[in-house]
């Protein structure tokens, strides 16, 4: 038996006109061999009738807050809405297929409301329903405490809910469909050239998410890759081949690098022990900005003056804590932190001196540097942010 997970998500599920492209996709997996599990989102986005935050809508913010049991059990309801309608279609088409909710496909998780972590994943019910030929339409986004309370697993989960059960069943792949080719060298909207990535690995996916682009939830492929089961990013407007994400990428490609993503509302802090003599503040900076849950990145620590970057929205924050310090510092905002992304960097000499004189060339100041193993980092003034990623994915052949 071969097991296939397809993932639809919202703008898939949103009309009876895209409803019927998914049921192409379903009826060319069944023909291709594959016994299919379909998961999926609500319906549509933010003002449609039954979408999770139209749902959130029609109650009070106090009594979300201060009610979270109730708030999961509503929110389900979109992706639950969109189980029965699916099912209702397929049947049309002579597809028996049975409408499930989390808890009734075998997910039971903790009592963690509104972001609930999954305990066990019985799969009889599912493994039953599929060996009677039976297609299952599982609601994504949500689970079952053991004592029969919904949860959900938090937002983009409907991915995570695939993973899961892709890796309980086995699965051969689990296919994640929206409405994009699949996962692209650069954002199109800024670089008219960027490609399609057709093979990625999922440490370099893990890069695209964290810094910034926004295909797939980084849980799903941690699941994934823990499972060392293939997800395949798919267009359900297409037939686009779509993007691989494995453990090993591509070897094929042409360029080091796979492809550029970047991180908009930078703002990069200085702090010099010139500037704070005597001031024992500095020394425990970090602990304190740590302890009142401004996170730091971009972070350039040298005996004499520690260099990092925050987002803006935890500027203000920042601002009230170093005047309580005490302590001096400068600030540049409005900044963007590129990220080059590729496992293939690794032990290649000269690429970051690439990446300077491409910018170099294009009159582009870079701010601030640092790299890992598969990830090269530039700092640079918003205003340079198309300009510096379009010379960047020039200078490596990504188009």
């Amino acid at each position: 038996m071969r097991l296939l997970i397809q993932k639809f998500g919202g703008t898939s599920v949103s009309s009876h006109e895209r409803r019927q492209l998914v049921i192409d996709k379903i009826i060319h997996a069944i023909k291709e061999g594959f016994s299919p599990i379909v998961v999926v989102s609500a319906m549509g986005r933010k003002n449609d009738p039954y979408a999770t935050d139209t749902l959130l809508s029609l109650i009070s913010d106090d009594f979300k807050s201060n009610n979270l049991l109730a708030t999961d059990l509503i929110m389900s309801c979109g992706e639950t809405i969109s189980t029965v309608v699916m099912a209702d279609e397929l049947s049309k088409f002579g597809i028996d297929s049975v409408p499930l909710t989390g808890g009734q496909s075998g997910i039971i998780t903790d009592s963690n409301f509104s972001n609930a972590q999954v305990l066990n994943i019985n799969t009889e019910t599912l493994l039953n329903l599929v060996e009677s030929g039976k297609v299952p339409v599982v609601a994504g986004f949500q689970g079952q405490t053991k004592d029969g309370f919904t949860t959900t697993l938090g937002r983009g989960g409907s991915d995570v809910t695939a993973s899961l059960l892709g890796v309980a069943l086995n699965a051969e792949k689990i296919y994640i469909y929206t409405d994009v080719d699949g996962i692209m060298t650069a954002d199109p909207r800024i670089v008219s050239e960027a490609s399609l990535i057709k093979e990625i690995s999922y440490n370099e996916v893990f890069q695209f998410a964290h810094q910034g682009a926004k295909v797939i939830h980084p849980r799903a492929v941690e699941i994934a890759m823990k499972g060392n089961i293939p997800l395949v990013i798919k267009n359900t407007l297409s037939n686009c081949g779509g993007t691989v994400i494995n453990n090993t990428g591509s070897f094929n490609a042409e360029s080091v690098m796979t492809g550029i993503t970047h991180m908009s509302n930078r703002v990069q802090l200085r702090v010099s022990l010139a500037d704070n003599k005597n001031n024992d503040s500095y020394a425990v900076l970090l602990d304190v900005l740590a302890q009142n849950m401004i996170s730091i990145d971009l972070i350039n620590v040298f005996p004499k003056e520690s260099i990092f970057t925050i987002d803006s929205k935890d500027l203000e924050k920042f601002n009230e804590i170093m005047s309580v310090l005490e302590l001096k510092y400068t600030c540049i905002e409005n900044c963007s932190k590129i990220a080059l992304i590729g496992s293939r960097i690794r032990g290649v000499p000269g690429i970051m001196a690439r990446v300077l004189k491409a910018l170099a060339k294009a009159n582009i100041e870079v701010l601030q540097t640092a790299d890992s193993h598969t990830t090269i980092w530039c700092l640079v003034e918003s205003k340079f942010t198309d300009q510096a990623i379009n010379a960047l994915h020039k200078e490596f052949s990504l188009g």
